[in-house]
């Protein structure tokens, strides 16, 4: 059994989330005492306590997201269910957290790297006027058309018949209602706070350069695929430069999940709220094995 840990990305996120890891398990606690510390805010307080206006700003959940999963992860580790973790894989911000957990670099600087990340995606944000939509159900050649036409951008490819565009948002709004036109029977504008991956955030992406460039970056202790590519990344320096690029680039996590398994994956471990990765997974194959850990109950379970 070779299993794929998963590391959940920005949406994902849910009032008291990380409550029941704090509350049962000193290695959370800790890990959660020490964000509050680093981060100069309390982490603690709006991720348990919310309100979920101030947990969904994007320089709050993506911090939020990073120390629950890693929380998670730890806590398997402990428990002895990680030994047969042989690749990581996080959508978006998630990246991030599997980078941490494979020993790219430690806890508290995967944090300051996450709010680095959300805090000038976040500015990016604030200086454009971007949007998202959903299109389900088509594929990628036809969504890639629609965007070269409008002139935006596909942001992430989750699994077959679910790709996210991104964009202007007068853009973006024109190629949903051009899209519906012809025929594309779900295309879903997204209530989001910015274009991201797309090149909007080439702000953020130029300033992220410049703050990595300051990290020590180690050999991973196992597998971590990008989203850039959906292939595997080892080397610190190209690390480094995925993550860069990643800011504005598409999120490949359909291929990401396919090359874990032609990897050797034999099950998938969502470590995240809401199964949202679990759902993805079975819509890419359904034969794969899932398990999904968000709580603290979810943990007590016999076997990863």
């Amino acid at each position: 059994m070779s299993s794929a840990v998963m590391f959940s990305g920005q949406g994902a996120q849910k009032v008291g989330m990380g409550r029941s890891l704090y509350e049962n398990a000193p290695a959370a606690r800790e890990l959660y005492d020490t964000a509050d510390k680093v981060l100069g805010w309390s982490l603690t307080k709006v991720s348990f306590e919310g309100p979920e206006a101030d947990l969904t700003q994007t320089r709050v959940c993506q911090v939020a997201l990073f120390v629950h999963g890693y929380a998670l992860f730890r806590l398997l580790e402990q428990s002895g269910k990680t030994a047969d973790v042989r690749y990581g894989l996080g959508l978006s911000l998630g990246e991030v957290t599997a980078l941490t957990a494979a020993g790219v670099f430690d806890f508290a600087t995967g944090l300051k790297v996450v709010a680095e990340r959300a805090r000038l995606m976040q500015l990016a944000c604030e200086q454009t006027t971007g949007t998202m939509a959903s299109i389900i159900g088509e594929e990628p050649a036809k969504v890639a058309e629609l965007c070269q036409e409008f002139d935006i951008e596909m942001a992430n490819l989750n699994c077959p018949g679910q790709i996210v565009v991104s964009g202007e948002k007068a853009k973006v709004g024109a190629a949903v209602d051009a899209a519906k036109a012809r025929g594309m029977k779900k295309v879903i504008p997204l209530n989001v706070a910015g274009a991201y991956h797309s090149r909007l955030m080439e702000p953020a992406r130029a300033a992220f350069a410049a703050f990595l460039a300051g990290i020590e970056f180690k050999q991973p202790r196992f597998t971590v695929l990008t989203n850039t590519t959906g292939k595997a990344v080892a080397d610190p320096a190209a690390i480094r430069a995925a993550l860069v690029k990643q800011v504005v680039s598409p999120v490949l996590w359909e291929a990401c999940m396919r090359e874990a398994a032609a990897l050797g994956a034999t099950q998938f471990l969502e470590l995240g709220m809401g199964g949202v990765l679990a759902g993805l997974a079975r819509r890419t194959e359904k034969a794969w094995p899932v398990k999904s850990y968000a709580e603290f109950s979810d943990l007590q379970s016999s076997s990863a």
